[in-house]
């Protein structure tokens, strides 16, 4: 299990006691697996699903494209894993619901976790938003499970937080997608965030000043202060 802000305990290393030429193949096959998924998010967001050919995401990757195609065996497959890493990174950031004793501290390293996704991969964020402004043709089998099993828990954790008193009554999914629409704007909208910020990108300081009062926001939405 990762370890999250509310979480300190040790992570184990699962590949100890592997022999080294295993070791050594599987990382070289992580490594690329990693570059292609990383030039794959880009491309798609860039030009979408059907805008993008396997030759231009090979291109950014700085591979061969026989070998993007060993690893993944068409572009719907990379689209498919593509999303899947996205929703995968963005259920692991609401971990914090399950490690935190408090609202307080669960909700604030959730968006905290939501922020710093927007900054460090906007591209995977448009990705989804391109997929879902779509009409979500490649994701109805990802929102219908994973994901709808992963919103009914946090749903669940909200509404104990409120039977017991510790958040002012809220409707668990507009929270939700209060979250989701706020952080999220700073990766899908960050053209017109430059633009409004005198055509100048947000700095370090100037997410962390966001970031902070994105934090106020979600936290006096449900009576807690921050």
């Amino acid at each position: 299990m990762p370890t999250t802000p509310c979480d300190r305990s040790s992570v184990v290393d699962a590949r100890a006691g592997e022999p080294a030429y295993r070791t050594r193949k599987k990382d070289i096959r992580e490594a690329n697996e990693a570059l292609i998924l990383a030039a794959a998010e880009k491309v798609f967001a860039m030009h979408g699903y059907q805008g993008t050919a396997t030759g231009q995401i090979a291109v950014e990757a700085g591979l061969p494209k026989a070998n993007l195609h060993y690893y993944f065996k068409t572009k719907a497959i990379l689209y498919r894993e593509v999303l899947q890493h996205i929703l995968d990174d963005w259920m692991k950031a609401a971990s914090t619901f399950d490690t935190c004793n408090e609202p307080r501290e669960a909700l604030r390293a959730y968006v905290t976790a939501k922020m710093e996704f927007s900054r460090q991969r906007p591209f995977g964020s448009r990705v989804w938003a391109r997929e879902i402004m779509s009409g979500a043709p490649m994701l109805e089998d990802f929102l219908g499970t994973s994901l709808k099993t992963w919103v009914n828990a946090r749903v669940r954790i909200i509404r104990r937080w409120v039977r017991e008193g510790k958040i002012e009554p809220v409707d668990p999914h507009a929270l939700l997608y209060m979250i989701w629409a706020t952080t999220q704007h700073y990766a899908d909208f960050e053209q017109q965030i430059i633009i409004l910020n005198n055509g100048k990108a947000l700095d370090d300081r100037g997410y962390r000043q966001r970031t902070r009062q994105v934090i106020r926001l979600v936290l006096g939405s449900v009576g807690l202060q921050s």
